[in-house]
């Protein structure tokens, strides 16, 4: 049997390697020297064995006559292909990208040369999307929230592309996505106190779920964070849930949605202390679990899983407490039609407005900082504007009453 015969190192080298998210690319590398008479080593991606090939031998022949400089050449799509393939990111996460690549860049500059992407381009490209970009046939054009995070899956594409010297810097600084201002989240709706009170009086009989409903506004988790919780992650003797996992859905074009389970949205897991009360309807709902099969009750088991075990499907989850809410209102409780995130955003503003401090408040929620939940809930903290009003009439008048008795005084 022949040897195979090894590549000199001025031929560059090619293999297979495997993505985080488990698929496949070829990964070519060489030294070149470039115009200026400077050698540089290349690690670049590509799709096929093929087209790796193609790249590297094109960037050798180039170093041969000292004329190498970057392939910008490349298509914008081809580009954003490779890159997905090689995120370290969530899976859930990067399944977004896909999505939103597929359908809201790729159409508009997947054939434009790397190269050629300019801050006009993407500027043009926001406007458009803005304005017609809705593929779903439900409104003209996608929200300025939709558009600044397309706007972000792209910068830092092109940041990745720039850092790699793809391109000499980052067109997408430049650009001109939607502001902050104008991508604002939607509008939350919080319950009162009442209310809350209202509807959990009102499901502790008529709805199956409302042990998720009870935990879900007296601890402020996320739904996520809610449907991966598992029994050995409540301590009903100290009276505390360690939130350590989230589950979310993942779609995959032509491979359909699948509930995957990871880390939070901070990466940290964080322990929230509940009250009595909430203990108690915990252990009611783990004595019913265990009625049901004995499995269900146990340290590993999901707390809200579904009636094998299994993770519940969160939009299903969200429709479910859709169906619920309607029903409450349809039988004569008043409270307002609310999301179910809004139970937790129910959480923290009765906390905040009753003056719990922003600190405690939050770590209950999970916040990466302070500042998030002072952004988010600023509209809400309570101000104390006529105690401010008279305290600073005070110190005038207190001035006024001192310059007046010094100038008895000097009289």
């Amino acid at each position: 049997m022949t040897a195979k015969k090894r590549q000199s190192p001025g031929d560059g080298s090619i293999r297979k390697v495997e993505t985080p998210g488990g698929r496949e690319v070829w990964e070519w590398s060489c030294t070149v020297e470039q115009a200026d008479g400077t050698r540089k080593r290349l690690h670049r991606r590509a799709r096929t064995r093929a087209e790796a090939k193609g790249a590297m031998d094109e960037a050798l022949g180039a170093s041969r006559q000292r004329a190498y400089s970057e392939p910008s050449k490349l298509a914008f799509g081809e580009y954003l292909a490779v890159w997905l393939d090689g995120l370290r990111l969530a899976p859930s996460t990067v399944a977004s990208y896909r999505k939103n690549v597929r359908l809201h860049i790729a159409p508009y500059l997947g054939a434009v040369e790397l190269g050629k992407v300019t801050p006009q381009a993407l500027t043009a490209l926001y406007v458009k999307l803005e304005a017609s970009g809705r593929r779903d046939g439900k409104g003209a054009g996608l929200g300025a929230r939709t558009v600044r995070y397309i706007h972000t899956i792209i910068s830092a594409a092109l940041r990745d592309a720039a850092e790699q010297d793809m391109l000499k810097s980052n067109p997408a600084a430049k650009a001109k996505p939607p502001t902050a201002k104008q991508a604002k989240a939607p509008e939350m709706h919080p319950w009162t106190a009442a209310e809350l009170a209202a509807f959990l009086g009102w499901s502790a009989q008529h709805s199956e779920l409302h042990a998720a409903w009870w935990t879900l506004a007296f601890s402020g988790m996320r739904r996520g964070e809610l449907l991966a919780l598992r029994w050995q992650d409540v301590d009903l003797a100290k009276g505390t849930i360690t939130v350590a996992r989230s589950s979310g859905l993942v779609r995959v074009k032509g491979e359909g949605a699948s509930i995957v389970t990871g880390p939070t949205k901070t990466n940290k897991p964080r322990v929230v202390d509940i009250d009595d009360a909430t203990a108690a309807v915990l252990k009611s709902w783990k004595a019913q679990r265990g009625t049901l099969h004995l499995a269900l009750a146990k340290p590993g088991a999901l707390v809200f899983g579904d009636t094998e075990g299994q993770p519940r499907h969160p939009e299903r989850f969200s429709r479910t407490w859709n169906a619920t809410l309607k029903r409450a209102r349809g039988a004569g409780t008043d409270v307002p039609a609310v999301r179910l995130h809004d139970l937790r955003h129910t959480h923290a503003t009765l906390l905040l407005a009753d003056r719990e401090p922003v600190s405690v408040v939050s770590e209950r929620l999970g916040h990466a900082s302070e500042v998030i939940t002072l952004t988010i809930y600023s509209h809400v903290l309570p101000g104390n504007q006529r105690a401010a009003a008279s305290r600073f009439a005070q110190l005038v008048s207190g001035a006024n009453e001192a310059t007046s008795e010094a100038d008895e005084a000097t009289k």
